[in-house]
């Protein structure tokens, strides 16, 4: 019987790395769902110190609102109060607040005005310019060639489009014959 050798690890660096592995992977990824889905009996400043992760170079209440300037006048007015655009930014703002490396936005322009979409689409390009990795769903092509660097344009479940935003030429796709 051949003899095996091994060598075993101090406890608590066993303990450290089962600890490590057991974190969600999800930590660093954070979801701004669509339809918002912002707690409408909490306030502004409730729903965002809900989901706040403490670090010191992260995002916080003030850096949030420095994103969004139109939630400072709003901070004591509940989510049910807010405009759909406000809405928006107090979502975007409270998925900020865990400090993600991967902002996964699921048609953050639904339902809003022109404007506030504008509104939008500038935080998400300073978002990304951040560092921040911007994972976008989005109908609004505009929107979505504003804030991407990379573009998938899906058609019935089929990808129709996989380049660069620059690469992506709206008038061709529009005049592709639906799959």
């Amino acid at each position: 019987m051949p003899l095996r050798a091994s060598a075993s690890r101090s406890s608590a660096a066993t303990a450290r790395e089962r600890r490590r592995r057991s974190r969600p992977s999800s930590a660093s990824l954070s979801l701004v769902p669509q339809g918002r889905r912002v707690f409408a009996d909490l306030s502004v400043r409730e729903n965002l110190q809900l989901t706040a992760h403490a670090r010191r170079d992260g995002w916080d209440l003030e850096r949030v609102l420095a994103l969004f300037p139109a939630l400072v006048r709003r901070l004591d007015a509940f989510g049910d109060q807010l405009s759909g655009g406000e809405q928006q930014m107090l979502a975007i703002g409270r998925a900020l607040m865990r400090n993600p490396r991967v902002l996964l936005l699921d048609e953050p322009s639904e339902g809003l005005a022109p404007k506030i979409v504008d509104e939008v689409g500038e935080a998400l390009v300073r978002l990304r310019e951040s560092g921040i990795a911007i994972l976008l769903v989005e109908q609004n092509l505009a929107l979505a060639t504003r804030v991407a660097q990379r573009v998938y344009v899906m058609n019935k479940g089929t990808i129709v489009f996989s380049g660069t935003a620059a690469d992506l030429d709206a008038a061709q796709l529009v005049a592709r014959p639906p799959l």
